[in-house]
């Protein structure tokens, strides 16, 4: 066994009932154009990440949700601030969990989307 110089999580997928629905939630929640792709056998809409270094990424995919608030937490970075990224969350038809956490990294808060996944919004410091 090693220290790990790797990342451990190399992926995350979030499932949706409603792939343009769950586009334009995510678009709005984050301030990011996530890049549909239609080659594969199920389409998906991913998450960009910057090419000059390792980083996992993910992506939204039409699928089944675990009951709402149920299934594992995701952290995603946002723009603009915390506050107003929670603002956007509701604003887009999901739910706000809590009050923003401050942790040594950053700050995040725990968020359900229009889905009921679980999805923590971070703002790194």
């Amino acid at each position: 066994m090693s220290s790990t110089t790797e990342n451990a999580l190399v992926w995350a997928e979030i499932p949706t009932t409603d792939m343009d629905r769950a586009i334009k939630y995510y678009g709005a929640v984050t301030g990011v154009d996530l890049t549909l792709d239609e080659s594969g056998p199920n389409p998906t809409a991913t998450f960009p990440v910057d090419a000059d270094g390792p980083a996992a990424s993910g992506h939204i995919y039409p699928g089944t949700p675990a009951p709402r608030g149920t299934g594992p937490t995701i952290h995603l970075a946002v723009k603009g601030g915390l506050e107003q990224t929670l603002g956007r969350v509701a604003e887009a038809g999901g739910q706000v969990l809590s009050e923003p956490i401050t942790i040594p990294a950053g700050r995040f808060a725990y968020t359900l989307d229009p889905d009921g996944n679980s999805v923590g919004m971070f703002e790194r410091l």
